[in-house]
């Protein structure tokens, strides 16, 4: 089955006014083996824009290149109007903060100077660290829930404390679009929903574009404003998650057979994976045979 691409009112081809970030017949390769070819993506303004997609479908691909960690092989990426390759290292990140999928601290720094670090793009040689620093440094520790832990060292923590400070590092940044991949790895599932709950604030209360890759389809269609779904490195439908999260969707991106039920919570759409067919009639292990 194939899936007609939903676009929205923000992306190139429809002459509307056209988002900050976009790119346009992207081909994302790494050495020469191709993730994606013939890509084209907006991102809405103010959204709280989910990639989604099964393992290895290219949406970590497609984070990392409108991040400029990668470089399209074809096609271009503009953000603002301008070749995103041409921005200044310090300027770019004035704009846009990343948080990456895996990321290693220097040995022996601490919680509080590893946060502080994400001030450095907003710092020269007139600007050095100032009280507005230590406010946003502080009021994104506790954002975070990691204010407590400002003095240890960040490698003496679990996983899931390290993620809550890179988050933290990443929101002291302060910039008006975020790029995050796999926020809630290493999370329970109290602080995954507490991660998205903090994500979605930021897109509502301070105005930021946020773009996040989610492997969870129903965590991405209870928080996306705009859903990107993606199969073997192709958009196969984008919008609104209730609009586009369909049964026959989650077959074709995922090849999961399910129903698509109202969250009783936020009323969004709620994937519910089919049982399988021999369930109720097999049992998991064979019966004891009885000795004569």
């Amino acid at each position: 089955m194939e899936t007609t691409i939903e676009r929205g009112a923000d992306t190139p081809e429809t002459g509307a006014a056209p988002s900050r970030l976009h790119g346009t017949d992207l081909t994302l390769a790494y050495d020469k083996r191709t993730i994606a070819a013939d890509l084209t993506v907006a991102i809405p303004d103010r959204s709280f824009t989910v990639i989604v997609g099964p393992n290895a479908c290219g949406k970590s691909t497609l984070l990392r290149a409108l991040a400029r960690m990668i470089r399209p092989t074809t096609g271009g990426i503009v953000l603002d109007g301008r070749d995103l390759a041409a921005y200044p290292a310090k300027r770019l990140a004035r704009t846009l903060g990343l948080l990456p999928q895996s990321s290693t601290a220097p040995d022996g720094i601490t919680v509080v100077d590893l946060v502080a670090r994400g001030r450095y793009p907003h710092q020269g040689l007139l600007r050095q660290w100032s009280r507005e620093d230590e406010r946003v440094v502080d009021a994104s520790m506790a954002a975070t829930g990691v204010a407590e832990l400002a003095d240890r060292q960040v490698d003496e923590l679990s996983g899931g404390q390290r993620q809550r400070v890179w988050i933290a590092m990443a929101l002291a940044q302060e910039t008006p679009l975020l790029l995050l991949d796999e926020p809630t790895t290493f999370l329970d599932i109290a602080y995954q929903i507490e991660v998205l709950d903090l994500c979605a604030r930021l897109h509502r209360e301070e105005d930021r574009t946020l773009v996040a890759v989610l492997h969870d389809l129903n965590q991405a269609a209870r928080y996306a404003t705009h859903l990107i779904a993606m199969r073997d490195g192709r958009i196969v439908a984008e919008g609104a998650p209730g609009d586009i999260v369909t049964a026959e969707l989650v077959e074709e991106v995922f090849r999961l057979p399910c129903r698509i039920i109202d969250d009783p919570e936020t009323g969004t759409p709620l994937v519910i994976p089919a049982a399988p067919a021999a369930a109720a009639t097999t049992p998991l292990t064979p019966p004891r045979r009885t000795r004569k």
